[in-house]
């Protein structure tokens, strides 16, 4: 029981829960290449499954979290078609009251205010008619050409897993020191049981 390695069985056994929870976090992205060694190949679970990793979470954001119809929809929506009719009008303003003047010069000396007033309000009427169903086929165009899962699966593909490293130590840096903590603390209460039962085999 004088031992000193006995006494000390619940500082080991915290230091092996922090370290063994430590080089798993590690082992998510390190090391990048592969490793031989002994006919064993030793390689970060993300560089060694990024490729398997990027199809299934282009999958997943295609299918489950981004209905590229959903964006469709809401590029036809009325009301945001409605939000850039004031944009187009200022653009007619434009070019009937200084751009006119410039590209037609004899014709503007004939026209009046007023007749602009009845070519800008005919031009409006006409893009409110037509603006829905152009961009409706433009959005449905759109959807046809763009394959969300091949973009995502090819974005992920090619992403740095030492960038994708960084970012989770930016945003999870907290959590990953709290599980590593829990593993150093779950092995200590494992040390004391350990010498617990050494007492009772005495």
């Amino acid at each position: 029981m004088n031992n000193i390695m006995f006494w000390i069985q619940p500082l080991i056994a915290a230091f092996t829960g922090w370290f063994t929870t430590w080089i798993a976090f590690y082992m998510l992205f390190h090391p990048r290449k592969p490793i031989h060694i002994f006919g064993l190949t030793i390689q970060g679970i993300f560089p060694k499954r990024q490729k398997t990793f990027a199809t299934k979470l282009g999958s997943v954001v295609a299918n489950e979290l981004l209905h590229f119809n959903d964006i469709v929809a809401q590029i036809k929506d009325p009301a945001q078609l409605a939000n850039v009719m004031p944009d187009i009008e200022r653009h007619i303003d434009t070019f009937l009251n200084e751009k006119l003047k410039e590209k037609l010069p004899v014709i503007a000396m004939f026209v009046g205010q007023g007749t602009l007033e009845k070519i800008k309000e005919g031009l409006m009427e006409e893009i409110n008619v037509m603006l829905p169903d152009v961009i409706g086929k433009y959005a449905d165009n759109l959807a046809n050409k763009i394959d969300v899962q091949k973009m995502v699966t090819e974005k992920v593909a090619g992403f740095s897993s030492d960038k994708l490293e960084e970012i989770l130590a930016a945003v999870m840096k907290r959590e990953f020191r709290f599980v590593e903590a829990i593993g150093g603390v779950f092995g200590f209460l494992i040390g004391l049981i350990q010498m617990g039962l050494t007492f009772i085999h005495f």
